[in-house]
């Protein structure tokens, strides 16, 4: 990532040292995932989509830790791994939106919420700004090489009310919690760097 690209990394402190940690990443270009991988200041593992698992590729990504989800179903292999990590005191990687969009985090699905609930695992906010500003002229379906990259990470928090009720209702209140925390963390984001209020 840094000899292709100029990340500027901000916040990688407020990642705790030691124990379970999930990073939840806003998701608006391809190589969010790979550069947060790069930047991180501890080894961590996404749940990526299976499609993304072939050839050479797909060898690679399981041999650095990457955990293969089926998005088109409920992917108990998927969520045992993710578990698993989180256990182990390890750091999860999940882009909360599912997959790729405006990467604003206004679209929640419910999965963050359920791992961080049932692991207890705070959550990190990460946000990822300049990887969709503009196509590269050499490769379009990445950012123009050594253009600056922003990785913004936030303040630690619990997504459960400490009940550690999992519930529906507990569920759904956790993700509106999750979704208010990384709504804010993602103005703050913006204003420390300098960035325009709306990502294209």
């Amino acid at each position: 990532m840094y000899g292709l690209w100029k990340p500027r990394v901000l916040g990688a402190w407020k990642v705790p040292a030691t124990g379970p940690v999930i990073l939840a990443v806003n998701h608006s270009h391809n190589i969010d995932g790979p550069m947060v991988m790069g930047v991180a200041p501890r080894p961590t593992h996404f749940l990526i989509k299976k499609e993304a698992f072939v050839g050479p590729l797909g060898d690679f990504l399981t041999g650095i830790g990457q955990l293969k989800v089926d998005r088109a179903a409920a992917d108990r292999t998927a969520i045992t791994d993710a578990l698993g990590v989180l256990a182990a005191g390890g750091v999860l990687g999940i882009f909360p939106e599912g997959t790729r969009g405006e990467g604003d985090f206004a679209s929640l699905r419910a999965g963050l919420a359920y791992f961080a609930v049932r692991s207890g695992a705070p959550i990190v906010p990460v946000a990822v700004m300049g990887s969709s500003d503009r196509p590269g002229r050499l490769i379009k379906a990445l950012p123009p090489l050594r253009s600056r990259v922003d990785v913004v990470f936030g303040d630690p928090f619990e997504a459960g009310d400490g009940s550690g009720r999992r519930t529906r209702r507990a569920l759904d209140e956790a993700t509106e919690r999750i979704q208010q925390q990384l709504t804010g963390h993602l103005e703050n984001a913006r204003r420390l760097t300098g960035r325009r209020a709306t990502l294209e």
